[in-house]
């Protein structure tokens, strides 16, 4: 394991993770804008919708396994670069595909495709988190997950807020603005990386071979159970959240159609509003707590904690929507974004910690992959089941948090960390 990483190195790390999540949450409020300019058929747009949030995790799932393994084999800094570089074209992208025609349906096939090259190369997170394990002992793997678990709440802070400049005029027409900001920011970044940011892999794993995806080396360590165990938590975990969180704008936005059955009816700025106070929950809830109880509570203790939190939030969600209630849903959204902020990095420091160091970027890719998937299913079924009953999406996501807190309950009794001595398919404490 090499030093502790210098200040330099963590903010690169800290603005790759950042400029992933600030597309992520530039996009989710900017669901309802697309629905109104881009899709006429309103029967049709809750799936296209969902297609579109899926099509960025579904290349999150198939490539961070590959960045990861690439990772190993050659190295941290270089694929942390190519994923900023990538992010410089896509985000570029993503800004031109409201300028270049007037066409609906050819603005929608561009937005596509900036989704999913900018899944393909923000998919490197997992690098970033592998990066955090090969610079932080096992006993301060947790406070460097929680820095990553701030990048994402910053995201989500400012990608809303960004937000707001892309839409202007009267009429709410979308513009290039940014797309231009995020591609800018992305290359800042790279400039940054290169400068700034040594190599964190002092050797390469001699069992990496020449194979891009080492299928032997990922069934050996799946073979200890509580690596299996932990990821199946990820999956539910972010599942549950996948609802909530690709529903949440379509829902506060209301119906003008029918307004009598929507809850809400919150103005564009309200929702980007609404999605920055998500973010800034995130980071502060993460940076001001998390890091400072990482160390002195175990990480299964905050992983539980925070997903008895999410199903409490829950509850309080479905109340709010029954009783049109925006300050219960506020309540609600501060307890399910606190309880996530508590969940996802302590599941990520488990999966790290019982991990075999030379396959970090393998697993924790793995781990990105499995969130990934869950965030396909989540994106894909939750805005369809929003358009059948304004309440499914946060049913489905509290009984998925119940077999969260058991599945996690479980994982934390059924092994320890990685000893360097045992042999695959056993763990110690």
């Amino acid at each position: 394991m090499t030093d502790e990483p210098r200040k330099g190195s963590l903010l690169v790390i800290f603005l790759t993770v950042f400029i992933d999540l600030l597309g992520f949450g530039l996009v989710l409020p900017l669901l309802p804008v697309y629905a109104e300019h881009y899709l006429a058929d309103a029967e049709a747009a809750g799936m296209q919708l969902g297609l579109l949030m899926a099509s960025f995790s579904a290349m999150q799932f198939i490539f961070a396994p590959f960045w990861g393994k690439l990772s190993d084999r050659f190295g941290r800094r270089p694929i942390i670069m190519v994923g900023l570089a990538g992010s410089v074209v896509f985000y570029t992208l993503f800004g031109l595909a409201t300028t270049i025609t007037e066409s609906p349906s050819n603005t929608m096939m561009l937005l596509y495709i900036s989704r999913i090259g900018a899944g393909i190369f923000g998919a490197t997170i997992s690098t970033a988190q592998a990066y955090i394990a090969d610079t932080t002992t096992p006993e301060k793997r947790a406070k460097g997950m929680a820095l990553i678990g701030m990048a994402f709440g910053a995201g989500f802070t400012f990608g809303p807020l960004l937000g707001m400049l892309a839409v202007t005029g009267a009429d709410d027409t979308p513009s290039a603005a940014p797309g231009y900001i995020a591609a800018g920011l992305s290359f800042v970044a790279l400039l940054l990386a290169f400068r700034k940011l040594p190599e964190s892999l002092t050797e390469t794993s001699e069992s990496a071979g020449h194979k891009v995806f080492d299928f032997d080396g990922l069934r050996q360590a799946l073979s200890i159970p509580s690596i299996g165990l932990i990821l199946i938590s990820i999956f539910v975990c972010i599942f549950s959240f996948a609802n909530f969180e690709t529903t949440l704008s379509l829902l506060i936005k209301g119906n003008s159609v029918d307004p009598e059955n929507s809850p809400f009816s919150f103005s564009y700025t309200e929702i980007c509003g609404t999605f920055a106070f998500i973010g800034i929950t995130l980071s502060v809830v993460q940076g001001g707590i998390v890091r400072r109880m990482a160390g002195k509570c175990s990480d299964a203790s905050l992983a539980m904690t925070g997903a008895v939190l999410e199903i409490v939030g829950f509850f309080i969600m479905i109340m709010a929507i029954s009783q049109k209630s925006s300050g219960l849903l506020y309540l609600a959204l501060g307890i399910v974004v606190t309880g996530f902020s508590f969940m996802q990095p302590s599941l990520n420091a488990m999966l790290s910690r019982r991990s075999d160091p030379a396959r970090q970027g393998t697993i924790m890719g793995v781990g990105q992959s499995v969130s990934s998937l869950a965030r396909i299913i989540g994106s894909g079924i939750g805005i369809p089941l929003l358009t059948i009953q304004l309440n499914m999406p946060y049913y489905v996501a509290t009984g998925l948090m119940i077999l969260g807190v058991l599945l996690i309950g479980v994982a934390s009794k059924s092994g320890g960390d990685f000893i360097e001595s045992e042999t695959p398919g056993s763990a110690t404490e």
